[in-house]
């Protein structure tokens, strides 16, 4: 992790309202407007304090430092807000990107995954009958999927969606996923569940 590496941030009720550099976390911190949350025990640490802990890297599982000549500091994941007790609401775009996100690369028919000259935008309710470009008509669909579906309905053609398509609970960073590397200290505060919820459930 760099200067530019991702920190979640925390309003003041804890509740996850955005997604921020490293940088800006860094001078947040320095000015006064947030706290770090430790990783571990999630206690709350100012700047000075929080550069206090960093001379002792026990004090961390791991985790990334900067160096000055003076001290080190290790750089937060989770900063909290100390005013701030808002939402920041972003609706992510509806894109051709965005669907491509949203559905992992993945025919939402066969379940497979394929390069993206290999998959189509399928309207689940057709174009011709209708049916328009919105998050909940829009799924991926492979080229064989897409012709054999033609233009039938899912039950028509007796094909079952993968999953019901959505408008994405993507946390409002650029229309983009959580990040992998950052699952493990975010976790308590974002809520992954759409990600592994089935047309069924």
């Amino acid at each position: 992790m760099t200067l530019d590496g991702q920190v979640l941030v925390l309003n003041r009720s804890w509740v996850a309202v955005h997604v921020t550099h490293t940088r800006r976390a860094l001078t947040l911190l320095f000015q006064g407007h947030a706290r770090v949350v430790h990783p571990k025990d999630y206690r709350l640490y100012d700047f000075a304090d929080w550069c206090e802990l960093s001379k002792y890297r026990e004090n961390f599982d791991g985790g990334h430092f900067i160096h000055t000549p003076s001290f080190q500091v290790r750089l937060p994941e989770v900063i909290l807000l100390n005013v701030f007790n808002g939402f920041v609401k972003r609706e992510v775009r509806l894109s051709r990107r965005n669907i491509f996100e949203r559905d992992e690369q993945r025919c939402q028919y066969c379940g497979h995954r394929f390069s993206k000259q290999d998959l189509t935008i399928d309207h689940v309710m057709p174009r011709s009958r209708g049916g328009r470009d919105t998050w909940e008509n829009l799924v991926l669909a492979c080229l064989r999927c897409n012709l054999k579906k033609g233009s039938r309905t899912p039950d028509e053609a007796s094909m079952q969606l993968l999953r019901r398509p959505v408008a994405p609970h993507w946390l409002p960073r650029f229309g983009a996923q959580i990040p992998k590397n950052e699952l493990m200290s975010w976790q308590r505060f974002v809520d992954l569940a759409y990600w592994n919820t089935d047309i069924g459930d």
